[in-house]
């Protein structure tokens, strides 16, 4: 059995950076319009008056201080409340191809390898552009790579679950070299006009380098992987090419990311902390040999307490469970990889657990060695 590695990792996130006051400021800005152009339905009750938010009310909620959109223009336009973007169409690279090769080529310069090295790409997002062809054999033809290539989507453990389908693939022998690649472009499916909704994702993209047998500097081994699904509806989204020709026609809130935080906090973090503990358990490691919990990064309290339930104290060290969300939110599936990429200084021998957890209910956890 060869020893199959995370030889390189790559991150990429836009330009335009947005701060909670700013995010603040447009959306009282369109609950005050609202409220004035709503003035007398208001007064009789037939439609409910819109609330403020404020930058201390989501921090609270969600340790977010900041997130990087790919048009801020837009997003905050009281006018318009979302971002600007381009339809997908035949004749340019599709934007998540494009944020996908810019992660991709840091991935495989710290992985030190060339695309002819590389034997198949896999593309895995909670947000999937089109439904064919496939983004992953878009950027496959961009990049001149060889092999196969394919899209997968399982909510917000799109991530984990690709680098898992890397692994297996690898495994089988049917690869040596997999670059696993996952744009998530969330602004577009926001509704900013919803106060518990508004401030919750960023965009980013997220690209590794799983390899068999590697020799590069940054490698860390790959010792367990642990998936599992629960089916939920407590995270949804009803968008999709039925929406068309529905006979019953719904709006962009009703169709668009739709959560009950609080069911959702109440049902995953037991969940995941079992997961992960049976799963340390199961390959005799203590949780306090555990160097960095790279969790997914939906919520600042949910990270605190998964942390919290698999090492059995609330008093721990912050810097093992980092939280990349307070300065790019959330990022659906790239968030745990996003926290590995910049939080994985550990020492040769040291382990780490990268665990993405979402929609679907769907849960991937992958233990690491660093060599």
């Amino acid at each position: 059995m060869h020893n199959i590695f995370i030889a390189g990792t790559g991150i990429w996130y836009p330009e335009s950076k947005v701060t909670n006051d700013e995010l603040v400021h447009s959306y009282n800005s369109y609950v005050n319009k609202f409220n004035f152009d709503n003035k007398e339905l208001i007064e009789d009750g037939s439609v409910p008056a819109m609330e403020f938010s404020s930058s201390e009310f989501i921090e609270k909620a969600s340790h977010i201080k900041s997130r990087y959109y790919i048009d801020k223009e837009g997003s905050l336009d009281i006018n318009r409340m979302k971002p600007r973007v381009d339809n997908e169409h035949p004749d340019r690279l599709s934007l998540h191809a494009k944020v996908g090769i810019e992660a991709a080529k840091k991935a495989m310069q710290q992985a030190n390898i060339s695309a002819d090295m590389i034997d198949a790409i896999i593309v895995g997002t909670s947000h999937a552009p089109r439904n064919y062809p496939a983004v992953a054999i878009e950027i496959q033809n961009e990049m001149s790579i060889n092999g196969y290539a394919y899209d997968m989507l399982v909510g917000c453990s799109s991530t984990t679950f690709a680098i898992n389908n890397a692994y297996s693939d690898i495994a089988s022998g049917l690869a040596e070299t997999i670059l696993v690649i996952n744009p998530e472009i969330n602004t577009p499916h926001v509704n900013f006009t919803h106060r518990d909704k508004h401030f919750i994702f960023g965009d980013g993209c997220a690209a590794t380098i799983v390899q068999k047998d590697s020799n590069s500097k940054n490698a860390f081994k790959i010792l367990d992987r642990k998936l599992h699904t629960q089916f939920s509806n407590n995270i949804r989204s009803n968008y999709g090419y039925l929406n068309r020709s529905a006979v019953d026609q719904k709006n962009d809130d009703e169709l668009l990311f739709h959560q009950n935080g609080r069911g959702v906090f109440k049902d995953v973090c037991p969940l995941v902390a079992s997961l992960i503990t049976e799963q340390l358990k199961r390959n005799d490691i203590s949780p306090n040999d555990i160097s960095k919990f790279w969790l997914h990064q939906a919520n600042g309290k949910m990270i605190r307490l998964i942390t919290s339930k698999i090492l059995g104290t609330d008093d721990f060290d912050e810097d093992i469970a980092p939280m990349p969300i307070s300065e790019f939110g959330n990022l659906a599936s790239v968030g745990s990889l996003f926290a590995f990429n910049l939080y994985n200084n550990i020492d040769s021998g040291e382990k780490g657990v990268i665990c993405s957890f979402g929609a679907g209910y769907s849960i991937c956890s992958i233990i690491v060695e660093k060599t």
